[in-house]
Protein backbone atom coordinates (compact mmCIF):
# COMPACT_ATOMS: atom_id res chain seq x y z
CA UNK A 1 0.00 0.00 0.00
CA UNK A 2 1.38 3.22 -0.48
CA UNK A 3 1.50 5.74 2.19
CA UNK A 4 0.19 9.21 0.68
CA UNK A 5 0.87 10.95 4.04
CA UNK A 6 4.99 10.58 3.93
CA UNK A 7 7.04 13.33 2.87
CA UNK A 8 10.77 11.92 4.16
CA UNK A 9 12.40 8.96 4.26
CA UNK A 10 15.62 9.01 6.52
CA UNK A 11 18.27 6.56 5.83
CA UNK A 12 20.83 6.87 9.11
CA UNK A 13 24.17 5.26 9.03
CA UNK A 14 25.41 6.14 12.67
CA UNK A 15 23.62 6.65 15.97
CA UNK A 16 23.93 10.21 16.18
CA UNK A 17 21.65 9.98 12.80
CA UNK A 18 18.86 8.16 14.35
CA UNK A 19 16.04 10.36 15.40
CA UNK A 20 12.42 10.07 16.19
CA UNK A 21 10.46 12.66 16.12
CA UNK A 22 6.39 13.36 16.61
CA UNK A 23 5.13 12.00 13.62
CA UNK A 24 8.10 9.82 12.76
CA UNK A 25 8.15 5.66 12.61
CA UNK A 26 11.33 3.13 12.21
CA UNK A 27 11.05 1.56 8.96
CA UNK A 28 13.16 -2.06 8.82
CA UNK A 29 11.28 -4.79 6.83
CA UNK A 30 7.83 -2.68 6.91
CA UNK A 31 5.37 -5.46 6.39
CA UNK A 32 2.63 -4.38 9.17
CA UNK A 33 3.82 -0.54 7.84
CA UNK A 34 2.76 -1.28 4.67
CA UNK A 35 -0.66 -3.02 5.26
CA UNK A 36 -2.62 -0.07 6.07
CA UNK A 37 -3.06 3.46 5.96
CA UNK A 38 -1.07 5.92 8.22
CA UNK A 39 -2.24 8.99 8.29
CA UNK A 40 -0.51 9.87 11.50
CA UNK A 41 3.17 9.61 9.78
CA UNK A 42 5.20 11.62 7.79
CA UNK A 43 8.69 10.31 7.84
CA UNK A 44 10.08 7.29 8.09
CA UNK A 45 13.41 6.62 9.53
CA UNK A 46 14.98 3.19 7.59
CA UNK A 47 17.43 1.70 9.92
CA UNK A 48 18.66 -0.71 8.20
CA UNK A 49 21.30 1.43 6.98
CA UNK A 50 22.58 1.26 10.40
CA UNK A 51 23.61 -2.95 9.17
CA UNK A 52 23.13 -4.66 12.49
CA UNK A 53 24.76 -8.30 12.35
CA UNK A 54 21.88 -10.19 12.31
CA UNK A 55 22.97 -13.10 14.40
CA UNK A 56 26.03 -12.92 16.70
CA UNK A 57 27.02 -15.73 18.65
CA UNK A 58 28.38 -14.57 22.11
CA UNK A 59 30.23 -15.96 25.50
CA UNK A 60 26.63 -15.30 26.92
CA UNK A 61 24.13 -16.29 24.00
CA UNK A 62 22.80 -14.81 21.25
CA UNK A 63 21.93 -11.85 20.04
CA UNK A 64 19.13 -11.05 17.56
CA UNK A 65 19.30 -7.68 15.88
CA UNK A 66 15.89 -6.32 15.54
CA UNK A 67 16.81 -5.99 11.99
CA UNK A 68 16.90 -9.56 11.59
CA UNK A 69 14.32 -10.83 9.56
CA UNK A 70 12.53 -14.33 10.17
CA UNK A 71 14.00 -15.48 7.55
CA UNK A 72 17.77 -15.07 8.47
CA UNK A 73 16.61 -16.62 12.15
CA UNK A 74 14.96 -19.37 10.70
CA UNK A 75 17.94 -20.40 8.57
CA UNK A 76 20.30 -19.86 11.55
CA UNK A 77 22.94 -22.70 12.87
CA UNK A 78 24.87 -22.52 15.68
CA UNK A 79 27.82 -23.98 16.02
CA UNK A 80 26.89 -24.63 19.57
CA UNK A 81 24.75 -27.29 21.19
CA UNK A 82 21.98 -25.69 21.88
CA UNK A 83 18.62 -28.26 22.59
CA UNK A 84 16.20 -24.52 21.97
CA UNK A 85 17.17 -24.31 19.00
CA UNK A 86 14.56 -26.22 17.15
CA UNK A 87 12.42 -23.32 18.75
CA UNK A 88 13.50 -20.53 16.40
CA UNK A 89 12.35 -22.57 13.39
CA UNK A 90 8.70 -23.01 15.07
CA UNK A 91 7.96 -19.57 16.13
CA UNK A 92 8.90 -18.49 12.30
CA UNK A 93 6.82 -21.31 11.04
CA UNK A 94 3.81 -19.42 13.48
CA UNK A 95 4.13 -16.54 11.37
CA UNK A 96 0.36 -16.16 9.13
CA UNK A 97 1.87 -14.76 6.53
CA UNK A 98 3.49 -15.61 2.57
CA UNK A 99 7.40 -16.53 2.41
CA UNK A 100 7.69 -12.70 0.75
CA UNK A 101 6.92 -11.75 4.75
CA UNK A 102 9.32 -13.92 6.25
CA UNK A 103 11.67 -12.72 3.63
CA UNK A 104 10.81 -9.20 5.09
CA UNK A 105 9.45 -8.93 8.56
CA UNK A 106 11.65 -8.42 11.20
CA UNK A 107 12.14 -9.70 15.12
CA UNK A 108 12.25 -6.34 16.21
CA UNK A 109 9.37 -4.98 14.25
CA UNK A 110 7.43 -8.35 15.21
CA UNK A 111 8.32 -7.67 18.91
CA UNK A 112 7.40 -4.08 19.12
CA UNK A 113 3.99 -4.27 17.39
CA UNK A 114 2.65 -6.10 20.30
CA UNK A 115 0.45 -7.89 19.21
CA UNK A 116 -1.19 -11.06 20.97
CA UNK A 117 0.03 -13.55 18.16
CA UNK A 118 3.32 -12.16 17.74
CA UNK A 119 5.60 -15.18 17.54
CA UNK A 120 8.91 -13.61 18.17
CA UNK A 121 7.73 -12.45 21.47
CA UNK A 122 6.28 -15.64 22.15
CA UNK A 123 10.06 -17.11 21.14
CA UNK A 124 11.87 -14.25 23.00
CA UNK A 125 9.98 -14.49 26.71
CA UNK A 126 10.54 -18.33 26.36
CA UNK A 127 13.85 -18.01 26.27
CA UNK A 128 13.80 -15.45 28.49
CA UNK A 129 15.35 -12.66 26.19
CA UNK A 130 16.56 -9.29 27.26
CA UNK A 131 15.61 -6.31 24.91
CA UNK A 132 18.12 -4.01 24.55
CA UNK A 133 16.73 -0.41 23.67
CA UNK A 134 18.23 2.92 22.70
CA UNK A 135 16.81 5.77 23.82
CA UNK A 136 16.88 8.80 22.29
CA UNK A 137 20.18 10.27 22.17
CA UNK A 138 22.66 7.97 23.66
CA UNK A 139 23.12 5.12 26.15
CA UNK A 140 21.10 1.99 26.31
CA UNK A 141 18.67 0.37 28.91
CA UNK A 142 17.63 -3.55 29.03
CA UNK A 143 14.91 -5.16 29.88
CA UNK A 144 13.03 -8.29 29.28
CA UNK A 145 10.89 -8.95 26.96
CA UNK A 146 8.13 -10.37 29.21
CA UNK A 147 7.66 -6.60 30.50
CA UNK A 148 8.54 -4.76 27.47
CA UNK A 149 5.18 -5.46 25.93
CA UNK A 150 2.34 -5.09 27.98
CA UNK A 151 -0.63 -5.35 26.20
CA UNK A 152 -2.31 -5.24 22.44
CA UNK A 153 -0.23 -2.73 20.92
CA UNK A 154 1.18 -1.43 23.95
CA UNK A 155 5.04 -1.73 25.12
CA UNK A 156 7.02 0.40 27.62
CA UNK A 157 9.11 1.67 24.99
CA UNK A 158 9.02 5.98 25.33
CA UNK A 159 8.48 8.13 22.57
CA UNK A 160 12.47 8.14 20.73
CA UNK A 161 13.04 5.09 21.75
CA UNK A 162 14.63 1.99 19.20
CA UNK A 163 14.81 -1.56 19.93
CA UNK A 164 18.42 -2.46 18.84
CA UNK A 165 18.38 -6.08 19.87
CA UNK A 166 17.26 -9.08 21.64
CA UNK A 167 19.76 -10.92 23.78
CA UNK A 168 18.87 -14.58 24.26
CA UNK A 169 21.11 -16.10 27.12
CA UNK A 170 23.15 -19.16 26.64
CA UNK A 171 21.20 -21.17 30.00
CA UNK A 172 18.15 -20.86 27.86
CA UNK A 173 19.18 -22.00 24.58
CA UNK A 174 20.42 -25.16 26.27
CA UNK A 175 17.07 -25.68 27.99
CA UNK A 176 14.70 -28.63 26.33
CA UNK A 177 11.37 -27.03 24.91
CA UNK A 178 8.41 -28.18 23.63
CA UNK A 179 6.05 -26.08 21.89
CA UNK A 180 2.36 -26.22 20.88
CA UNK A 181 0.00 -23.84 18.86
CA UNK A 182 -3.58 -23.96 17.97
CA UNK A 183 -6.03 -21.56 14.65
CA UNK A 184 -9.38 -21.52 14.11
CA UNK A 185 -7.52 -22.81 10.55
CA UNK A 186 -4.57 -24.49 9.24
CA UNK A 187 -3.01 -21.52 7.90
CA UNK A 188 -4.67 -19.02 10.85
CA UNK A 189 -3.77 -16.39 12.98
CA UNK A 190 -1.94 -17.88 16.49
CA UNK A 191 -5.48 -18.79 18.73
CA UNK A 192 -2.95 -19.74 21.66
CA UNK A 193 0.94 -20.27 21.59
CA UNK A 194 2.22 -22.24 24.30
CA UNK A 195 5.98 -23.11 25.27
CA UNK A 196 7.12 -25.02 28.01
CA UNK A 197 11.10 -24.94 28.89
CA UNK A 198 12.98 -26.91 30.95
CA UNK A 199 17.00 -26.41 32.01
CA UNK A 200 19.77 -28.16 32.81
CA UNK A 201 19.29 -27.47 36.32
CA UNK A 202 15.79 -28.79 36.41
CA UNK A 203 13.81 -25.53 36.45
CA UNK A 204 10.39 -25.09 34.75
CA UNK A 205 8.67 -22.52 32.89
CA UNK A 206 5.58 -22.22 30.66
CA UNK A 207 5.23 -19.40 28.19
CA UNK A 208 1.79 -18.07 27.09
CA UNK A 209 1.31 -15.87 24.12
CA UNK A 210 -1.98 -15.33 21.31
CA UNK A 211 -4.79 -16.39 23.79
CA UNK A 212 -3.57 -13.36 26.34
CA UNK A 213 -3.39 -9.78 25.53
CA UNK A 214 -0.29 -10.01 26.73
CA UNK A 215 2.61 -12.49 27.52
CA UNK A 216 2.81 -14.31 30.63
CA UNK A 217 5.62 -16.87 31.57
CA UNK A 218 5.07 -19.48 34.61
CA UNK A 219 8.16 -20.39 36.42
CA UNK A 220 8.59 -23.15 38.75
CA UNK A 221 11.73 -25.08 40.28
CA UNK A 222 10.86 -27.90 38.50
CA UNK A 223 8.20 -29.71 36.61
CA UNK A 224 5.24 -29.15 38.46
CA UNK A 225 2.65 -31.88 39.07
CA UNK A 226 -0.83 -31.24 36.86
CA UNK A 227 -3.13 -29.26 39.97
CA UNK A 228 0.46 -26.64 40.27
CA UNK A 229 0.59 -26.18 36.64
CA UNK A 230 -3.28 -25.38 36.34
CA UNK A 231 -3.54 -23.18 39.66
CA UNK A 232 -0.68 -21.20 37.67
CA UNK A 233 -3.00 -20.80 34.84
CA UNK A 234 -5.26 -19.81 37.07
CA UNK A 235 -3.52 -16.88 37.70
CA UNK A 236 -4.22 -14.98 34.07
CA UNK A 237 -6.35 -12.61 33.64
CA UNK A 238 -6.14 -10.70 30.02
CA UNK A 239 -7.47 -13.20 28.20
CA UNK A 240 -7.81 -12.03 24.21
CA UNK A 241 -10.51 -11.07 22.72
CA UNK A 242 -10.89 -11.14 18.65
CA UNK A 243 -11.81 -13.33 15.96
CA UNK A 244 -9.16 -15.51 16.75
CA UNK A 245 -11.45 -17.52 19.19
CA UNK A 246 -13.27 -16.59 22.07
CA UNK A 247 -11.57 -16.00 25.62
CA UNK A 248 -12.91 -19.00 27.21
CA UNK A 249 -12.25 -21.55 24.35
CA UNK A 250 -8.90 -19.42 24.78
CA UNK A 251 -8.32 -20.30 28.30
CA UNK A 252 -9.54 -24.02 27.76
CA UNK A 253 -7.13 -25.41 24.74
CA UNK A 254 -4.19 -23.68 26.80
CA UNK A 255 -5.00 -25.55 29.49
CA UNK A 256 -4.81 -28.71 27.52
CA UNK A 257 -1.62 -27.60 25.84
CA UNK A 258 0.09 -26.73 28.76
CA UNK A 259 -0.46 -30.22 29.76
CA UNK A 260 0.48 -31.77 27.02
CA UNK A 261 4.17 -29.52 27.43
CA UNK A 262 4.32 -30.52 31.00
CA UNK A 263 3.58 -34.40 30.69
CA UNK A 264 6.59 -34.04 27.45
CA UNK A 265 9.25 -32.31 29.26
CA UNK A 266 8.49 -34.58 33.08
Amino acid sequence: MDLHTITTVLRPRTRSELTLGPGAAVLAGGTWLFSEPQPDLHTLVDVRGLHWPPLEVTASGLTIAATCTLRQLEAFRSPREWSALPLLHQCCAALAGSFKISHEATVGGNVCLALPAGPMIALAVALDGVAVVWPAGEGERRMPVAELVTGTRRTTLDPGDVLRAVEIPDSALRGRTAYRRIALSALGRSAALVIGRRDEDDRFSLTVTAATERPYQLCFPTVPEPPELRAGLAGIERWSVDVDGAPDWREHVTGLLAEEIRAELS
